[in-house]
């Protein structure tokens, strides 16, 4: 309980610390939020000419894009420190939290939340949730509201695993922003469509390698059953939510082995 309450304390003291300025940081989020929309106002439009994208409407695009930014939003109010882990490597930054009486991923999960991404991309993953939900053909239900939730928080340990992995390459190498770059987020980018429609080389990396598609395609199709599903095992529909706890796992126990080859920068 006692581990709860003071993580509960320092995401009050994050969020108080970033809203200090207050209208900076709404306009800050509405910036992040009118950004983020341009890309689905561009697949908006497309999808209105052409109709579809092998076989998925705009609805049901737009609902899978809701998953990816309702995931974000929390994986950024978490990972923050993670997402920027070079530069704190870098800067000395993480030298302070060695000396404190927590666990190093522990702190670093809880002590800095980017509220103002975290607003953006939850306000419009919301807001396409709304839209889309009601128009896709899902039956809510018990069983579907359970497995979307737990699909949520699966995504969200995919993504939190993903960000702890390459913190620890900090440990390994000097330099990762360019395998961040390359591997989450231009993958995130990929997994804003459904993976059916790429080649069988960027379909093996969003599924084994860079789990993308057990974030969000997946999900979708265990609630809407597109046609493009019977390409792929339907065994995946059903073990996206637990996919999130592996790769967390996974990332964990990399964390903890290379967290031994730290080396302080001094400054």
């Amino acid at each position: 309980m006692s581990e709860i309450r003071t993580a509960i304390q320092s995401l009050k003291m994050s969020f108080r610390t970033r809203m200090q300025y207050r209208v900076d940081a709404l306009v800050a989020a509405l910036a992040v939020f009118v950004r983020e929309s341009t890309n689905i106002i561009v697949i908006y439009l497309a999808l209105m000419k052409f109709q579809n994208m092998n076989g998925w409407n705009v609805s049901e695009m737009l609902f899978l894009y809701s998953i990816l930014f309702l995931t974000y939003a929390f994986v950024v109010s978490l990972f923050a420190d993670l997402r920027d882990f070079p530069r704190m490597i870098r800067e000395g930054r993480f030298d302070r939290l060695m000396v404190r009486p927590r666990g190093l991923l522990f702190q670093l999960i809880l002590s800095n939340a980017d509220v103002i991404a975290s607003v953006g991309h939850g306000t419009l993953g919301i807001l396409l949730f709304v839209y889309s939900a009601g128009k896709v053909g899902i039956e809510w239900n018990l069983t579907t509201i359970l497995y979307y939730i737990c699909a949520i928080i699966g995504g969200i340990l995919i993504q939190g695993g993903m960000f702890i992995f390459f913190s620890s390459l900090s440990f390994h190498f000097v330099e990762t922003n360019s395998l961040r770059e390359i591997f989450y987020w231009n993958m995130r980018k990929f997994a804003g469509y459904p993976i059916s429609i790429y080649s069988k080389l960027i379909q093996g990396l969003m599924i084994y390698v860079v789990p993308f598609a057990f974030v969000n395609y997946f999900p979708a199709q265990y609630l809407l059953r597109k046609e493009d599903m019977a390409n792929y095992n339907e065994v995946y529909m059903y073990i996206a939510p637990l996919v999130g706890v592996g790769i967390y796992s996974l990332a964990y126990v990399f964390w903890r082995i290379s967290i031994k080859r730290y080396k302080s920068t001094g400054n």
